[in-house]
């Protein structure tokens, strides 16, 4: 695949903004070489646009098949694995959201409900001490009912909202 000034320019850049998001930065730009790339492409493509080595690759495409970004097709009459992602940005939104809940939202809160249930009967822990972890929790779960009532929403009502931006202050009658 030949990339253009501009589709190099996005995947160097996704590459880096990976690494701030504590992905590997080659991870990153495989994923963005995918989503701007017309069609599947196998590893040896990935390979030779990117140029970094096959294994890294291989582990790569793992990683993302892993975080349900990229999946294998086939062509016909070609017996290698291609690959693609989605082009939809909110079908990636999605997705994104639902895995970094998954590993990191749930477990903490399934510590968080258990530090609180053995801080019932310790005596030891301060008061306040209980008390942070308790409203940490309920912070933790208010934006999981958050996430799970946004979900839920349409494309163009979310859309809606979010253009509706700090607007919505005044509905609510608060400043």
């Amino acid at each position: 695949m030949k990339l253009t000034p501009v589709m190099e320019k996005y995947v160097l850049h996704w590459g880096e903004m990976g690494t701030r998001w504590g992905v590997n930065r080659t991870v990153a730009q495989i994923h963005a070489l995918l989503f701007l790339s017309s069609s599947p492409l196998n590893a040896e493509d990935i390979t030779e646009t990117l140029g970094v080595a096959r294994s890294n690759v291989s582990t790569s495409i793992k990683e993302l098949q892993s975080w349900k970004l990229v999946k294998t097709v086939h062509l016909l009459g070609d017996r290698r694995d291609h690959f693609e992602t989605m082009k939809d940005p909110w079908e990636l939104f999605y997705t994104i959201m639902e895995g970094r809940k998954q590993r990191e939202l749930d477990p903490t809160m399934s510590i968080l409900r258990e530090c609180v249930l053995d801080s019932e009967n310790d005596k030891e822990t301060p008061v306040e001490v209980k008390q942070r972890i308790r409203d940490v929790l309920e912070f933790m779960e208010n934006l999981d009912t958050w996430h799970n009532q946004i979900k839920g929403l349409s494309k163009s009502t979310l859309l809606k909202l979010i253009k509706l931006g700090a607007k919505v202050q005044g509905f609510l009658g608060s400043k």
